[in-house]
């Protein structure tokens, strides 16, 4: 008898460590610049938290009791230990009132002051050397590898639930340069590709 009730235990277990995501969690990857990243000041109201409105860590921060690759109960700042209110705070919040009976979650990596190139997994190596050392810093909070941070996560997020949409927030530096959109669109189809979506399911939203 008690071999079948440990059995039965571990038959529990299994199931549950190999459940299917659930479609009614919807993620959303947040990657770019400063206005990502948030520079708005947090005040009282921004802390009222929305139990649905999920942040996965993309770094750990004892000030916010937030552990790198865990989920959390979104509270601003998202992005990185010390920032500010960001635009996908409302963007969660919004999407959690539009949805009742959803959960929204978002993966937040944004690094102020950076060119595009930061996140183009081809150029970033070369490109980070070049920049000052508070930007490099910053950088080094995603392991110095923001887009491969974001992939990362990305992945642990899809077995909990499903990825909805990409929104950007970056240009200020570079956004002028002919080159920008080619590199932004690499960007986009990158991270298709890596998490294998598809662009019919999963928008890129550009502010």
């Amino acid at each position: 008898m008690k071999k079948i009730l440990f059995g039965a235990f571990l038959a529990t277990l299994a199931a549950g460590a190999f459940a299917d995501p659930d479609p009614n969690f919807h993620i959303y990857i947040a990657f770019g610049q400063s206005n990502m990243e948030g520079q708005a000041a947090v005040i009282e109201e921004n802390k009222v938290p929305k139990e649905n409105f999920q942040v996965l860590a993309s770094m750990t921060c004892p000030n916010m009791n937030r552990t790198l690759g865990e989920w959390a109960v979104a509270v601003p700042p998202l992005f990185h230990c010390y920032t500010g209110l960001s635009l996908a705070d409302y963007f969660g919040k919004t999407m959690v009132d539009s949805l009742p009976g959803f959960k929204i979650g978002v993966i937040p990596v944004a690094v102020a002051g950076t060119s595009i190139k930061l996140f183009d997994k081809d150029q970033y190596a070369s490109y980070l050397p070049t920049t000052e050392s508070w930007l490099q810093g910053k950088a080094n909070d995603y392991g110095g590898n923001p887009y491969g941070r974001i992939i990362d996560l990305a992945k642990e997020a899809q077995k909990v639930g499903v990825i909805k949409g990409i929104l950007f927030h970056q240009g200020e530096t570079d956004g002028y340069n002919d080159s920008w959109g080619n590199t932004v669109k690499k960007v986009y189809n990158d991270m298709l590709t890596d998490l294998g979506l598809s662009a019919d399911t999963v928008p890129f939203l550009a502010g």
